[in-house]
C-alpha cells in the first residue's frame, strides 16, 4: 500500500486526489507552485492532523501546511512530492473569554471573520493586513505576519499567548495558556511562531485582545523629504498618545496607485505621502480638536507642506485603498514583490541606492517603495516588460546585497519559504543558522515538515 492508500484508509472522505484536488492548492500568492500535492488532507480536528502527520512521519513523506495561500515566499507551496495539509476546514471560534481579554480559535479561522467576532465582543484583535479577507490565523502565526497595526500592538508573535501544534511525529503539545505572564521554562509558542510550518502544525491559537476603540482619526499627509518623514514619525509618537498607524509612500508608489484608484488628492503629487491613524478611546470631539491642532502644528513648523483629514469611513478607506495598492497585482505584468527592514534612519538612503541599482540594470522596470516605516519595514514593488524567468532572483540579488551592506533583515514581513531560503545568510551568522538546523533536526528528525522551506 501506497502512503496515500494508507492515509486514505486512516481518514477517509478528507482525502483529496488526482482530479478532486483543486488548483488552489498548487501555489501561494507568489504563483511560483508549479505542481499540485500528491494529495490533500482537508482535516476538521486536531486528532485527524495528528494521524496524518504520524502516518506520513512512520514512511518519511514530505508535509506541507497550507492555510489562505495569501504568502508571498513559496512557503505554502507543496509539489508533487508532498502531501499537503489544508486546515481550510478547521475553522472557527471556540472561546472569547471576557474577563482574560482572550480569544481561542482554530487556525483556519479566516483573520477577518476572527477580528470581526472580537468586535461583536466589544474587543480589538490587533492583527490586520491587506488579506485579512483570505488569510488564515495559522498562517499569520506561522510567518509571524506584520501589518499595519504593528506599531501600537506588536506583530503576530506580540499577540499570540497560547498554542496548540501538532509536532512532525503525531504528538499533539497543547499549550493554551491565557495569562500575560508565565515564566515556567522555555517559551515553547515561541517556537512555532514564525517556523513556516518547517517545527509543527499549528491548530488552535490563544490570541490577546485589546479594547475596541469607539472609532479611528485619520489623514493623509504630504511631506517633502524622506527627513521630515521621520521627524513627522518623532513628533507623531510623542503627541499623539493613540497613534496606531504610520504609513509611507514614495512618489512613485503614490502616485501609481492614485491614479489607478482615480483619486485626486493633492494638486501636485508629493515625494512622500503619509498615512496617520489615531485610536479614539472616549471623548472623540476633543481628540479630533486635538489632533487637527497637531497637524496644524506641523504645517506651521513645515515638516509635513499639506494635510487631508478623512471626514467619514469612505473618505479613510479612500486613503487606504491608496497604499494598499491592490492595482497593481491587476496592472504591473510579473510584479515582485519585496519586503525588508532596516534601521529607520538609514531606509531613506536605502530607498535611493536600491532604486538606482535597479533602474541601472532594468532601465525600463517599475520600480516604487512603500512600508510602515515606524517598525523599520520598507516593501519594494518591481515590475519590468521583458519575460525572462531569471529576473526575480537577479532583483532579489540585487537588492539583499545591499540589505546585507545596512546590516538588515531580507525579510520584514514575508518570512522565507523558498524565495528568500538562498538569501537567508546575509541577515543571518553562520552560528544562528546552525542553531536553526539543530531545532528543526530535534522537532522533526526525519525532515518531514515543510521540507526544503527557510533552510
Amino acid at each position: 500500500m501506497t502512503i496515500v492508500d494508507d492515509l486514505k484508509q486512516a481518514l477517509g472522505e478528507i482525502v483529496l486526489t488526482g482530479a478532486d484536488i483543486g488548483e488552489r492548492y498548487r501555489s501561494d500568492a507568489s504563483l511560483t507552485g508549479r505542481a499540485l500535492p500528491k494529495a490533500v488532507i482537508r482535516p476538521t480536528s486536531s486528532e485527524e492532523i495528528a494521524t496524518g502527520l504520524r502516518l506520513c512521519n512512520d514512511r518519511g513523506q514530505a508535509v506541507v501546511a497550507q492555510g489562505g495561500m495569501t504568502g508571498l515566499a513559496g512557503g505554502a507551496n507543496a509539489g508533487g512530492d508532498a502531501i499537503a495539509i489544508s486546515l481550510e476546514r478547521f475553522t472557527g471560534i471556540e472561546e472569547i473569554d471576557a474577563q482574560a481579554g482572550t480569544m481561542t480559535v482554530r487556525a483556519g479561522t479566516p483573520l477577518e471573520v476572527a477580528q470581526r467576532a472580537a468586535e461583536d465582543a466589544g474587543f480589538l484583535l490587533p492583527i490586520d493586513l491587506g488579506a485579512r479577507g483570505s488569510c488564515q490565523i495559522g498562517g499569520n502565526i506561522a510567518t509571524n505576519a506584520g501589518g499595519i497595526r504593528v506599531l501600537r500592538h506588536g506583530v503576530a508573535r506580540d499577540n499570540v499567548l497560547g498554542l496548540e501544534v501538532v509536532l512532525a511525529d503525531g504528538t499533539i503539545v497543547s499549550s493554551l495558556n491565557k495569562m500575560i505572564k508565565n515564566n515556567t521554562g522555555y517559551d515553547l509558542r515561541q517556537y512555532f511562531v514564525g517556523s513556516e510550518g518547517t517545527l509543527g502544525v499549528i491548530t488552535r491559537a490563544v490570541l490577546r485582545l485589546r479594547p475596541l476603540p469607539a472609532g479611528r482619526l485619520t489623514a493623509l499627509c504630504a511631506l517633502d523629504s524622506y527627513e521630515k518623514v521621520v521627524s513627522f514619525l518623532s513628533r507623531c509618537q510623542r503627541g499623539l498618545p493613540g497613534l496606531s498607524a504610520f504609513e509611507a509612500m514614495w512618489e512613485t508608489y503614490f502616485r501609481f496607485n492614485a491614479e489607478a484608484e482615480k483619486q485626486r488628492l493633492f494638486s501636485e503629487v508629493p515625494p512622500f505621502a503619509v498615512i496617520v491613524e489615531q485610536d479614539v478611546m472616549e471623548n472623540g470631539s476633543a481628540v479630533r480638536e486635538a489632533f487637527e491642532a497637531f497637524l496644524g502644528a506641523a504645517l506651521e513648523d513645515e515638516i509635513i507642506s499639506d494635510a487631508l483629514i478623512a471626514q467619514s469611513e469612505k473618505e479613510s478607506r479612500a486613503f487606504w485603498s491608496v497604499r494598499e495598492g491592490h492595482a497593481m497585482d491587476s496592472q504591473l505584468p510579473a510584479l515582485v514583490n519585496l519586503d525588508v527592514s532596516l534601521p529607520i534612519g538609514d531606509i531613506g538612503r536605502f530607498a535611493d541606492e536600491c532604486g538606482e541599482a535597479l533602474s541601472a540594470r532594468f532601465p525600463v522596470a517599475h520600480v516604487s517603495f512603500f512600508g510602515h516605516v515606524a517598525d523599520s519595514n520598507l516593501h519594494i514593488a518591481f515590475s519590468d516588460t521583458g519575460d525572462d524567468a531569471e529576473t526575480p532572483h537577479i532583483v532579489d540579488g540585487i537588492v539583499y546585497e545591499i540589505v546585507r551592506r545596512y546590516r538588515g533583515s531580507i525579510s520584514a514581513e514575508h518570512g522565507i519559504g523558498t524565495l528568500k531560503r538562498d538569501f537567508l545568510d546575509h541577515s543571518r551568522s553562520p552560528a544562528e543558522l546552525d542553531l536553526m538546523r539543530r531545532i528543526k533536526h530535534a522537532l522533526d528528525p526525519n525532515g518531514i515538515l515543510n521540507p526544503g522551506k527557510v533552510l
